[in-house]
């Protein structure tokens, strides 16, 4: 301590003797001794009490100068914790946005300091502002939301079991597999501070750091199928939606039985959007008709009409329960190609 503090001794012993203040250097001398003393680990308290007892030493007591000596030691203290969080926050989002982009340079070592076992499995949450829908500037998300939400998961949980980022305006959590309540407590965050609209995607846990590059993609497209199906859910967890893309893994097929069960209800007068709406209304309503109707705004009749026009024009009828599986599949095509607004090659 008595190398750290000896140029505050020194400016206080001159002050005492002369009467004037400490200068700019003097004070950032200061500064610098506050800086190392945070670099080497020594804790503020130890810092002041220091300083003080060797302000004993001096008479007469040179009051004015101490304040400034002390106040110049805890300023470069501060300034060398902020700028130690500063480069670990830097350092942690790289590690985060690499292990996202499945780019393994020294990825295990630094791995190792951020406390994730890359032999272990880890199921990432991805969560989409409302504002990202309308493509706001930056996607909507306000870094002071991001940081809340890092923070009182990192105090809950450790800085070693989360790991949080903004990547592509979206706020992602990366978790042990075996944490469920991580990314529960994260959606749980998501709800209270975001806007209405939002989403989360939770993706499936998955084992090593290409497991994390899978959980993630996973948790992403599972929000992009829910906008595109029109999923009134704001959290929709990937393994809920497998079919989807096995569904669009064979687009070819995909765009045949769309095609196939689907087109003559162009021929509809008003367009095929309504018959598509009613589809999906009565099959989320277990083929209820009355409650399908509720959620259309229309009346049980007017939901008949629509079942009989739509059996008349493609030959389907969701009263049939294999007609109905491939009525079902087709309008979940229609919507995953976006059609009929995208016309199929």
């Amino acid at each position: 301590m008595d190398e750290l503090l000896g140029g505050h001794l020194r400016t206080l012993r001159e002050a005492a003797a002369t009467g004037r203040p400490p200068g700019r250097a003097e004070l950032d001398d200061c500064r610098a001794a506050g800086a190392l003393a945070a670099e080497r680990g020594v804790s503020v308290r130890a810092l002041v009490e220091a300083a003080l007892a060797m302000a004993e030493s001096v008479s007469p007591a040179p009051f004015p100068a101490l304040r400034r000596t002390v106040s110049a030691l805890m300023e470069g203290y501060e300034d060398a914790q902020r700028s130690a969080l500063r480069q670990e926050e830097f350092a942690r989002r790289e590690f985060v946005d690499d292990l996202l982009q499945g780019r393994v340079h020294r990825l295990a070592e630094r791995a190792e300091h951020f406390g994730l076992r890359l032999a272990e499995s880890y199921a990432v949450a991805v969560a989409r502002p409302a504002a990202h829908v309308g493509g706001g500037a930056d996607g909507g998300l306000a870094e002071g939301t991001a940081r809340r939400i890092e923070d009182a998961l990192i105090a809950r949980f450790g800085s070693h079991n989360v790991l949080v980022a903004v990547r592509d305006g979206m706020l992602v959590c990366v978790a042990p597999g075996g944490l469920a309540a991580a990314t529960g407590e994260f959606t749980h965050h998501v709800r209270r501070l975001f806007a209405p609209g939002w989403r989360v995607g939770l993706g499936r846990a998955h084992r090593g750091p290409g497991g994390v590059v899978a959980s993630y993609r996973e948790g992403a497209n599972a929000i992009e199928l829910g906008d595109r199906l029109g999923l009134r859910a704001p959290v929709l967890k990937a393994a809920d939606l497998l079919v989807f893309p096995v569904l669009l893994r064979d687009r070819a097929a995909i765009e045949d039985l769309v095609t196939t069960v689907l087109s003559p209800l162009l021929e509809a007068r008003g367009g095929p959007e309504p018959l598509l709406a009613t589809l999906e209304a009565v099959f989320a309503s277990q083929g209820n008709q009355t409650a399908a109707a509720r959620r259309l705004g229309v009346s049980t009749r007017a939901v008949t009409y629509r079942l009989e026009r739509i059996r008349r024009l493609t030959g389907f009828s969701p009263d049939d329960s294999t007609q109905r599986f491939t009525l079902e599949t087709a309008v979940l095509g229609a919507r995953l190609l976006d059609w009929p607004a995208q016309p199929l090659r």
